[in-house]
């Protein structure tokens, strides 16, 4: 189908893009303020242009994983759209938006009409991020007929059975650990034991990103990082936005922990892989609630007895926080652990996991069956939001794979 638009919008940040496209363009979704311009608010990919991007305040339109900002998300959409971007006219336009989970009928409401009256869309889709990954999951895998999708983004964590293409609702389960939490702990960390930085929640979620990992044995890597053989100890160059735009690990080698040219360094121990253990161990910074792999475990034991081989067999990670070195390996040892020794059990980390939704909604917009699953402008003009809720909420993936 000529001319469909994916949007997956997701808390932190939007990847966006034609279905024709190779890749999706990924931004912030944000408007964003820095010290350095304070007159120029800088929306989504604005921020490359700025000139020292230290103590950035974010404004979101997400909070706790919903959309509330709607001045904020039309901004940015606005300017998505438009001339410095895509430059589109949606009114022949075909979109593709995801939503949370469990998202809130006022918000479905308020999102469908945006798209309707104020972008003129020919037609929508809206629909959950997870069902365009495990749709193109089961498009790679025609013979599986069940999926367990490990969603874990910027403001929590998914875990969702799908059997037979439908969402097993009791046993979705929430952990309210995501890549915020992850980057606002390391920010403590860092500012009590060497410099403060809680206003560069910007270049601390860089340093994340390039310097964590998840651990394969927990005990074992602390005890290296305290041994005097320590092999983890890194430093981190911060950037100082002239010479060095983007900070950088340096080698084992490297790592002195000595300034050579008056570069800025943060020493980097433990913290490098005692971060990402707060997806699985929650508990460790007063969240009261099961890791990502014990609920894995906990979510396939709500489902039908004979469906349980086949969920273990298919554990599927994806978003932003499955992007972290050692995380598949560390949930499949754990979740081997865990679960009956009869029961094969599998984990595939999505292939870019950040842009792996954006791709199954590619590739749903070619399936035949895809025209069937829209609502068309002609329809909401008639119907309203009615006809919204009826069409989006008994979507089956498996049933776009004919096509």
């Amino acid at each position: 189908m000529a001319n469909v638009f994916i949007l997956d919008n997701g808390a932190y940040t939007i990847k966006a893009g034609f279905s024709n496209h190779n890749e999706p363009r990924v931004m912030p979704n944000a408007v964003m303020k820095a010290k350095s311009e304070r007159r120029r608010p800088f929306i989504a990919d604005q921020i490359d242009d700025c000139r020292d991007a230290s103590g950035l305040f974010y404004i979101l339109p997400f909070q706790k994983g919903y959309l509330v900002n709607w001045d904020i998300q039309k901004t940015v959409w606005d300017y998505m759209f438009g001339k410095d971007v895509f430059n589109v006219s949606l009114c022949n336009t075909t979109v593709i938006v995801t939503e949370p989970y469990l998202n809130f009928t006022s918000t479905q409401e308020a999102l469908s009409e945006i798209y309707f009256e104020d972008y003129d869309v020919d037609a929508l889709l809206r629909i959950n991020a997870g069902d365009l990954s495990v749709h193109k999951y089961h498009r790679d895998r025609p013979r599986e007929l069940c999926c367990l999708l490990v969603e874990s983004g910027f403001s929590f964590t998914h875990i969702v059975p799908y059997i037979q293409g439908k969402k097993q609702k009791n046993a979705i389960l929430r952990v309210d650990v995501g890549g915020k939490v992850l980057t606002n702990h390391l920010k403590e960390v860092i500012s009590y034991r060497q410099l403060n930085v809680m206003d560069e929640t910007y270049v601390i979620n860089q340093v994340k990103e390039d310097a964590c990992f998840m651990s394969q044995d927990y005990n074992t890597d602390m005890a290296i990082a305290k041994s005097r053989k320590n092999t983890i100890l890194r430093d981190y160059v911060l950037p100082d936005f002239t010479t060095i735009k983007r900070g950088y690990v340096r080698s084992l080698e490297e790592s002195t922990g000595k300034s050579t040219a008056g570069e800025q360094l943060i020493r980097l121990n433990n913290e490098r892989f005692s971060i990402p253990e707060l997806l699985l161990f929650p508990s460790d910074v007063g969240i009261q609630e099961m890791g990502i792999t014990e609920a894995i475990v906990h979510s396939i034991n709500k489902c039908p007895q004979e469906t349980r081989p086949h969920l273990y067999r298919n554990i599927l990670l994806t978003g932003g926080n499955c992007n972290f070195p050692g995380l598949k390996d560390r949930v499949y040892k754990d979740v081997r652990s865990m679960s009956p020794d009869e029961f094969e059990v599998n984990v595939t980390l999505a292939k870019n996991p950040s842009n792996y939704a954006w791709h199954g909604g590619a590739a749903i917009s070619r399936s035949a069956h895809f025209p069937e699953m829209l609502v068309t402008k002609k329809e909401w003009e008639e119907d309203g939001f009615n006809v919204c809720q009826e069409r989006f909420s008994v979507l089956l993936v498996t049933e776009l794979l004919d096509g």
